[in-house]
């Protein structure tokens, strides 16, 4: 698990226990593309926050309650900041320079009601058709995978024991519905819809 740490003196921001693919959503693709970040209830501008991740095993909710989180991270984890920066870096190549601006078409045809996730690789075909079909569909997933973590959007599918009715998908179902093809393309499964929402501060520590 990973332990995420901004700091911009006097004030400091942490979050515990994100996996490798929240991590990569919420902090380094916007630290990357220079865009300011949400955490704690603040706003933080790359360029003069610090940013600090450890590697480690999962916190207890005990091991992070009355602001012990940030030592026991430290305690049993490791700095992989650079690491993950560079890496990042090395990944992202051209999608990152597009996904910001992607995003905020994807809202703006959530704007009208609900849209199929498979629509939104339509998008990406439209704005970018100088692209391989591979990065097309990337940045499709990235945009959704980001607006789904900052609460902008909400992912909704059928739910079979209520007779077929949409119910919104808990998070730990969105990765599995987007490595799916079936979702981007199978036109006889069930359907997976987005639906704009509002934005909701995160419950991490102070």
């Amino acid at each position: 698990m990973f332990h995420v740490e901004l700091r911009q003196f006097p004030h400091v921001a942490r979050s515990f226990n994100l996996s490798e693919e929240e991590l990569r959503a919420t902090v380094l693709g916007p630290w990357l593309r220079g865009d300011v970040l949400e955490l704690g209830e603040r706003r933080w501008a790359p360029e003069r926050t610090k940013l600090t991740i450890l590697e480690g095993p999962r916190l207890r909710h005990d091991e992070i309650g009355m602001g012990r989180g940030w030592s026991n991270a430290a305690r049993s984890g490791t700095d992989v900041t650079q690491r993950l920066v560079n890496a990042a870096r090395e990944t992202e190549g051209p999608l990152a320079s597009g996904v910001a601006d992607f995003k905020q078409e994807v809202l703006a045809q959530c704007a009208g009601g609900r849209i199929g996730v498979h629509q939104v690789a339509w998008l990406a075909n439209d704005r970018h058709p100088d692209r391989r079909p591979s990065e097309r569909l990337a940045l499709a997933e990235q945009a959704i995978w980001e607006l789904l973590h900052e609460r902008r959007v909400t992912m909704l599918a059928a739910a079979f024991d209520h007779a077929g009715e949409l119910a919104p998908v808990p998070p730990e179902e969105w990765q599995g519905l987007l490595l799916s093809w079936a979702t981007w393309a199978d036109p006889r499964a069930p359907s997976v819809l987005l639906e704009r929402a509002e934005v909701r501060s995160s419950g991490d520590e102070p």
